[in-house]
């Protein structure tokens, strides 16, 4: 029999398990030079989060952006837009892998699962998404999302959530 006492217990519950809202921090920046700043507060937001993804337009720089992020952990290796190949692998500190995903091409989401996304977002090694737009539903929970908009030539504003 449902009373009142239930549906505050219910009530109760629910706001305990309520995830605060993620904090966001927003970055102008008005030349690339600035962008290993970026890179470090990306990487200072992770909190255990392996996953970030890259929300921008064409051209808006998240290609760029990996580049600093792989290079501040330690890589010396050549980064590139996996387009084709959808996952490029380098090496960090510590020979530990950084994988970077690009799924601008993917047309079904099978696409991804013929390849093994699980196998790397659950790898507790870190994944850098361009154009999660396509996979989203495979997103895991706890992501890291900065959001790129391209102001003119050279200004960029990130968000880091």
């Amino acid at each position: 029999h449902f009373d009142g006492g239930d549906a505050r217990a219910v009530h109760r519950t629910e706001s305990e398990t309520m995830k605060p809202r993620a904090m966001t921090r927003t970055i102008h920046i008005t030349s690339e030079e600035e962008l290993p700043q970026v890179a470090e507060a990306i990487l200072a937001a992770m909190n255990n989060r392996t996953v970030v993804v890259f929300r921008g337009e064409m051209g808006a720089g998240k290609t760029t952006l990996i580049r600093e992020i792989v290079a501040a952990l330690g890589s010396t290796d050549t980064v590139t837009s996996p387009t084709f190949a959808i996952v490029n692998q380098y090496r960090g500190t510590n020979d530990r892998p950084i994988y970077h995903f690009d799924f601008y091409r993917i047309e079904d989401i099978r696409e991804a699962y013929d390849f093994g996304y699980e196998e790397y977002f659950y790898s507790g090694e870190l994944c850098l998404v361009e154009w999660p737009e396509k996979i989203e539903s495979l997103l895991p929970e706890e992501i890291v999302t900065v959001h790129i908009a391209l102001n003119d030539e050279t200004t960029r504003t990130f968000e880091i959530e």
